[in-house]
């Protein structure tokens, strides 16, 4: 009891104060932080696709810059072909516009046939096929021929047959003798001119021709006519 006196503190609010801590919102910030964290860990290795790695970045950076080049030239190869197309259809109607004159032409043409035809004479014999008018010439040995034939009604459906010329004229010795020609296949719609030329017998010169149009070579006759050389 007679030793050395200590002082005496005497806290001003009662009590010492405790030694210094963290904070409670510091704390929780940094629990939450370090979960936030583990949970990513977490999701990223058992949910997510693997994490690529340098080279398989690179290789998917590569593949991403090829399928762009290629984007590039499959774009530009389509502007071309499309350049191409319109400059194609550009001269169809070029082409178009330079036809449609002829093809005017042609039909006025083919028009003003269909008046000549029409104003011809019918054919006296009548016939399931007329012979509106012919015109045989004979040079160097052949028999030229323009027949116009026609039908009653107008069909949807072309007539094949054969057109037979018997051929009454006179041989080189001046006897007179009847000659069939080759027949000549002809197709038949609401009219149809048939031209060519036969070749005749050395020396014979022709008079008349009868014309035959048959169903087929040696058929069923569907008209006849006789007419002269000219």
């Amino acid at each position: 009891m007679f030793g050395q006196n200590k002082p005496v503190v005497f806290e001003r609010y009662g009590r010492r104060r405790s030694p210094w801590r963290l904070p409670r919102w510091l704390v929780l910030l940094l629990v939450g932080a370090a979960a936030g964290a583990g949970s990513l860990f977490y999701v990223q290795e058992r949910h997510l696709p693997p994490r690529l790695t340098a080279a398989a970045s690179t290789q998917l950076q590569g593949d991403l810059e090829r399928a762009e080049a290629e984007r590039l030239r499959l774009q530009t190869q389509l502007a071309t072909t499309t350049e191409q197309l319109d400059a194609a259809l550009a001269q169809k109607k070029r082409q178009d516009a330079e036809l449609a004159a002829p093809r005017a032409a042609t039909q006025r043409l083919q028009d003003e046939l269909s008046a000549v035809i029409a104003a011809l004479p019918p054919d006296p014999r009548g016939g399931e096929v007329e012979v509106r008018a012919s015109r045989f010439t004979a040079n160097r040995g052949a028999l030229a021929y323009d027949v116009v034939l026609t039908r009653e009604r107008s069909p949807a459906q072309a007539l094949a047959g054969s057109l037979q010329f018997n051929v009454l004229g006179s041989t080189a010795r001046g006897s007179e003798a009847s000659i069939e020609l080759t027949p000549v296949a002809v197709s038949i719609g609401s009219q149809q001119v048939v031209r060519g030329s036969l070749p005749l017998p050395d020396g014979f010169k022709p008079r008349q021709v009868t014309v035959q149009v048959l169903d087929k070579p040696g058929g069923k006759p569907l008209g006849m006519r006789v007419m002269l050389v000219r």
